[in-house]
């Protein structure tokens, strides 16, 4: 069994979460610039074997898209033309960032360390992980 690969896609930067290779638990694993995004993912998946890549998908209240559908739409596409093989899920990512956020605080992080969006698009990813990794394990 391989791991699953979130991503929290960002214009400036992207979180990335990784599952264990038992999908049991999901880690942080780097929040790394949007535009080195292609280069990083080649070189994991040579690295690792992965089964499928969850990505974010920004809903506002009314479940329409949100503006940051811009950009994130264009990279879908992409990575479906680059990674054909690996299947690719999109989930709803409304209130990560305040759940990270809210993570944060609760693990004791000062203000200053609160300020690190790197930090929090990183656990962004791995609330978005485990929100779909509990979701598949509630279908069986």
């Amino acid at each position: 069994m391989g791991r699953i690969l979130a991503i929290d896609y960002g214009r400036k930067r992207v979180g990335i979460a990784v599952s264990d290779p038992q999908q049991i638990i999901a880690n942080k694993l780097a929040t790394i610039t949007t535009h080195s995004i292609w280069d990083f993912l080649r070189t994991y998946f040579q690295n690792e074997q992965v089964d499928e890549v969850v990505i974010g998908y920004p809903l506002q209240m009314n479940n329409t898209a949100s503006e940051a559908v811009v950009y994130i739409n264009p990279f879908i596409k992409n990575f479906k033309e680059k990674y054909p093989e690996k299947p690719l899920k999109i989930i709803d990512e409304r209130f990560t960032s305040k759940m990270a956020f809210q993570t944060m605080i609760d693990g004791g992080v000062k203000k200053a360390g609160r300020r690190n969006k790197a930090m929090v698009d990183a656990i962004s990813a791995t609330i978005i992980l485990q929100s779909y990794m509990e979701q598949k394990r509630n279908k069986k």
